[in-house]
């Protein structure tokens, strides 16, 4: 397997930089330029806010590619995860002085809510081929019917496992949950280092919620009934925590209390037998630079009933700062060439396989060289079971924060009953949407 990519994205150091601000191009054209394919002229540069990436850094390579395109230079701003996410809140609510914005799942309910974002294919030039973006992309990407971001990173589940680890113990890969429990209990051995599995304890919306929730999920949890109250304290939530909790037993140290990077990089390290985690993990631990067993890995689907988590960031076009359709136009135009076909290629040949969201890009020669046949057909299995399992509402990081801290309590031990956890769970959320 190719180790060439030290440059594959994840969510790490990479991602909690604040890396400034970045100028691209210093030509402002007048309306009146020509551009190419009869786009509307950008009449002066477009103001992104983002979060690092190693996609934006090579996008800015080929800034005067945008500005042969549009009649202008685009500039971006950086800022780690949570100031961006503040900072773009606060912005599209009053100010309006960028044209883009970089949203996540997380937070596209407020922003597609509020109306601080407008419908993203209303300006999206056809020829860059939306429908080309992998569904679970298009899935997150999407609120209340309408679609509001164009891809830059995301992806659903998948099950990861040392191959040379279940070979040696006679066990087939899961594709059950009964299976998956055998599975790790059998190939938990502490005192030679390995763990049956790796899971994030760590509280928030994004962490140990986020891994629960294809547990709750898969096993028919929802989060409010059809009156709208909330039905977290159900057969399925209970099940869902107590699986949960019994496969904590046998997961990785620092896992309680850790998140992506903990668990992650302990299966990188050869010290977990197999992990269920966001399909970017399987690109990484192909990498040698990143990877302790680069060579020993396999995929496939996370095990039935378990929902895949899907997750997605994008770029937005941002309505304050964008007064009227020929702007709204220019800022659709940047989003759809920063991830256009093209400049996921791109990213495709500088390694960075945490960034490809294009059935085109996944299924060329060039990713099934890199990476060979397995994980592209993962891929594509667990696509099949990808979901958004996270409430979208603008309230979401409310209601993920406060699950957050109760299940880190029953994980760590300090607390016990699965029911009265779920049941004061439920009476925070009734309390929220009231």
């Amino acid at each position: 397997m190719k180790s060439t990519f030290s440059k594959l994205a994840t969510s790490t150091a990479a991602s909690a930089m604040v890396l400034g601000s970045l100028s691209v191009g210093a030509i402002t054209l007048t309306p009146q330029a020509a551009v190419a394919d009869g786009h509307a002229v950008c009449s002066k540069p477009v103001q992104i806010l983002a979060q690092p990436r190693d996609g934006l850094t090579l996008l800015e390579e080929y800034a005067s590619e945008f500005e042969e395109l549009s009649g202008a230079s685009f500039q971006i701003d950086y800022l780690n995860e949570g100031d961006r996410r503040a900072k773009s809140q606060a912005d599209a609510a009053t100010i309006g002085n960028y044209n883009v914005y970089y949203v996540d799942e997380a937070n596209l309910a407020l922003f597609a809510s509020s109306g601080w974002i407008a419908p993203l294919l209303d300006h999206y030039p056809e020829e860059y081929d939306y429908n080309d973006f992998d569904p679970g992309r298009i899935a997150t990407a999407t609120y209340d019917g309408t679609v509001y971001f164009a891809p830059i990173l995301g992806g659903g589940d998948l099950m990861v496992y040392r191959k040379d680890l279940l070979e040696a113990a006679g066990i087939e890969p899961p594709t059950t949950l009964e299976e998956l429990k055998a599975a790790v209990e059998a190939l938990h051995d502490p005192d030679n280092g390995i763990y049956g599995i790796g899971l994030r304890g760590q509280r928030g919306s994004g962490a140990n919620v986020w891994r629960w929730m294809p547990y709750f999920k898969g096993m028919g949890g929802e989060w409010f009934d059809a009156d709208g109250n909330a039905a977290m304290n159900s057969e399925a939530g209970i099940m869902a925590t107590e699986t949960y909790l019994e496969l904590f037993r046998y997961s990785a140290p620092g896992t309680q209390t850790g998140s992506w990077d903990e668990s992650t990089g302990a299966f990188r390290a050869g010290q977990i037998a197999l992990i269920i985690e966001s399909a970017p993990l399987g690109g990484i631990t192909l990498d040698e630079s990143q990877s302790q067993v680069a060579d020993l890995v396999g995929f496939a689907r996370p095990p039935a009933p378990l929902t895949g988590g899907g997750f997605g960031h994008g770029f937005a076009i941002g309505t304050r700062a964008n007064a009227d359709d020929a702007a709204l136009d220019c800022a659709g135009l940047w989003a759809a060439w920063a991830t256009s076909k093209e400049n996921e290629m791109r990213r495709l040949e500088a390694g960075q396989a945490g960034e490809l969201n294009r059935l085109s890009v996944i299924g060329s020669d060039l990713f099934a060289e890199t990476f060979g046949t397995e994980l592209p057909a993962a891929l594509a299995d667990t696509a099949e079971v990808t979901a958004v399992n996270f409430w979208q509402d603008a309230r979401w990081q409310e209601l993920g924060g406060q699950w957050g801290i109760i299940l880190e309590e029953l994980i760590t031990g300090t607390r016990d009953d699965v029911p009265a956890a779920l049941a004061e769970l439920e009476e925070f959320a009734n309390d929220l949407v009231e």
